[in-house]
């Protein structure tokens, strides 16, 4: 392999320009020989690509270049799309919505339920996905929620001190109660996490005795839901917008 020139770069940040893993989590998986260039593995961080060597990771592969520019899309998701690239079953997914006007290969940050809309981020950018969905960060997401009933102070409390699930205990949630609908006996919440537990909100809410009817992201991080935007609907985030969510991650 010739890594002569200005061509070449480190393994793992070609990772993270790449969108696999951010640079300190490509270094981890490079020293477990869970990564090969060309076929063959790869045990040092250092190592060196070219644009004409691939990448393999669990049996992906990738392409080191040429370089992509880095994206950064907000999709208003609907309920009754899956959260992936792909999908065995068929079924739509959230790449499906972007069509052929995205050019660069772009990946979810984190996950949606399938009957979960709002927002969502697609990103090539490898390490600021890794510090958005890692739990280290703490990176805040807000959901609106339609319960069943009209939900009661010590299920508020319960929520609020944390909620034991079958896979552990949650850590403290914020609630706001902001009305209720007494036709449908529906209460509508504002609940925001900084965890990412399989199906979570469901969960805890189910937990306390309020089943969800309708469930809605507007909130990831500083990251708002466009007003504007109905669902299906996605546009580029501006340049303010990503300062603020590399800011949230300590990325200088």
């Amino acid at each position: 392999m010739d890594c002569s020139g200005d061509q070449s770069e480190r393994l793992q940040k070609a990772m993270a320009r790449l969108g696999v893993a951010s640079r300190r989590h490509a270094e981890i998986l490079i020293s477990q020989g869970l990564v090969k260039v060309n076929g063959q593995t790869v045990t040092q961080p250092g190592f060196k690509v070219t644009p004409e060597d691939v990448i393999e990771v669990n049996a992906k592969t990738y392409s080191s270049g040429p370089s992509e520019d880095l994206v950064y899309v907000m999709l208003y998701k609907p309920a009754g799309v899956i959260t992936s690239v792909t999908d065995p079953h068929q079924r739509k997914t959230v790449i499906d919505l972007l069509g052929q006007n995205i050019k660069e290969r772009v990946y979810p940050v984190g996950r949606l339920d399938y009957d979960t809309s709002g927002l969502l981020l697609l990103t090539n950018d490898g390490e600021l996905t890794f510090r958005l969905t890692h739990p280290s960060f703490g990176v805040e997401k807000v959901y609106r929620a339609s319960v069943a009933g009209n939900i009661s102070d010590q299920a508020i409390r319960t929520l609020e001190s944390g909620v034991h699930l079958e896979d552990g205990m949650t850590s403290p949630a914020k609630i706001k109660k902001l009305s209720r609908y007494k036709s449908g006996n529906q209460t509508e919440i504002e609940l925001a996490i900084h965890e990412g537990k399989n199906r979570q909100v469901r969960r805890m809410l189910e937990q306390v005795g309020y089943p969800v009817f309708r469930l809605r992201r507007i909130c990831f991080g500083p990251l708002q839901l466009d007003p504007k935007m109905t669902a299906g609907e996605y546009r580029l985030l501006t340049t303010s917008e990503v300062n603020a969510l590399k800011e949230a991650v300590s990325i200088r």
